[in-house]
């Protein structure tokens, strides 16, 4: 995403391109962006002279909500998860409000950077 927000959203980039650019699997890439584009992150285009670009500008993208896309729960422990993978002790567990206290300030932190801002960073 910080290559797409580096590159602009005036042109659609080839997926060949961003992974050779970032030097990852192409796909592993086209796994993400299926993701990223079903979710209305990125527009993609199909056929000579498509690919995808980012439909937003970069400041309203944060990093948090990509990581909460592609990767799932950003939860440090399994512990802390809902549903099935929920931990069987979460009822009685004395620990289990240092963890949540944890993955708010995690979801806190990457809620609170932007690709805008890894731009600048950079």
């Amino acid at each position: 995403m910080v290559r797409f927000a580096l590159i602009g959203a005036e042109k659609y980039v080839p997926l060949k391109e961003i992974a050779e650019a970032e030097n990852i699997s192409q796909k592993y890439l086209e796994s993400i962006m299926t993701t990223l584009s079903k979710a209305g992150f990125v527009d993609a285009v199909h056929g000579k002279g498509g690919g995808y670009r980012l439909n937003r500008k970069p400041e309203e993208y944060t990093v948090g909500s990509i990581l909460k896309l592609t990767e799932g729960s950003l939860a440090a422990v399994s512990c802390t998860t809902q549903g099935p993978a929920a931990c069987s002790r979460s009822t009685c567990c004395q620990t289990k409000p240092m963890w949540e206290k944890l993955d708010r300030m995690i979801d806190g932190f990457f809620e609170g950077i932007t690709l805008a801002d890894l731009l600048e960073n950079g």
